[in-house]
């Protein structure tokens, strides 16, 4: 039976899923496009066997999950594609309300993190679909997170811009972990010499992508309204490892995820081994 892979319909795993492509990893596959947060929910839920998820949801049932070694998607500063667009200094958003985008749970926690504990600031909170009119319509300040935050980036506006990214880097001087891809662990014992070898495919593709950042970006522009340089520092900004410091960093946003109240417990980073 072909292993069920998670795709998230984003930008940013772009890079990854044109590798599969070249390299023909999609014919070994189930493939299933959807957003981060219906892919934990399909995972968790054992529709699909291994799947890019949020960080923080992986926390949140890190008992029924493993990661895959060495695949994840991070910054290491900016990241473009995480953006808090704010109508005032974001020093001074006490008592303003704040949206945050539902289609991401780690990027609202980030959110939160680095207001209540870089910022130093004790905004209100509220959760509304990415369109960034009707949530400046609601509120003082918008986090948008993919593309929509990419668009908001690259566009001219008034609004003040806060790449998250970059604000993770400044608060604690490691990368930031926004997704990772994990493993049912049930699924893994069972078959774990599927799982390494799907994790040898998102390797090689990760290879493959980074010879291949001007192809991706000429290929990306041919659907979105940017130019290929843009796409080309976008790519150049993301990261997909997972090495020590990478983990490190993530660790660094369960800590403070756990302070803020955003986690129960905190869970121990537990990798595959075939």
């Amino acid at each position: 039976m072909k292993p069920r892979l998670g795709h998230i319909q984003f930008l940013n795993c772009l890079p990854l899923y044109y590798g599969l492509v070249k390299n023909d990893v999609l014919l070994d596959v189930d493939l299933v496009k959807a957003a981060p947060k219906d892919l934990a929910t399909m995972l968790i839920g054992g529709e699909l066997d291994v799947a890019p998820i949020p960080a923080i949801e992986y926390a949140r049932h890190a008992d029924e999950l493993v990661l895959l070694p060495d695949i994840s998607v991070s910054s290491d500063g900016p990241v473009l594609s995480i953006m808090l667009m704010s109508k005032r200094p974001v020093d001074e958003l006490s008592g303003s309300t704040v949206a945050l985008t539902n289609t991401s749970r780690t990027s609202q926690v980030l959110t939160q993190i680095l207001l209540t504990k870089h910022f130093k600031v004790d905004p209100d909170y509220i959760e509304m679909p990415p369109d960034l009119a009707g949530m400046m319509r609601e509120s003082d300040a918008a986090l948008l997170i993919g593309d929509d935050a990419l668009r908001a980036y690259y566009q001219p506006t008034d609004l003040l811009k806060y790449d998250l990214g970059q604000e993770w880097k400044h608060y604690t001087e490691l990368p930031m972990v926004y997704a990772v891809w994990a493993v049912r662990r049930e699924y893994a014992n069972r078959y774990p010499e599927m799982v390494a070898r799907l994790d040898w495919a998102l390797n090689q593709s990760n290879e493959y992508s980074l010879q291949h950042l001007d192809a991706i970006s000429e290929y990306a522009a041919r659907w979105e309204p940017f130019p290929v340089a843009f796409f080309r520092s976008y790519y150049e900004a993301l990261r997909f490892h997972f090495g020590p410091d990478y983990r490190d960093g993530l660790a660094r946003y369960f800590r403070e995820a756990y302070d803020i109240g955003a986690l129960e417990t905190l869970p121990d980073i537990e990798v595959f081994s075939a």
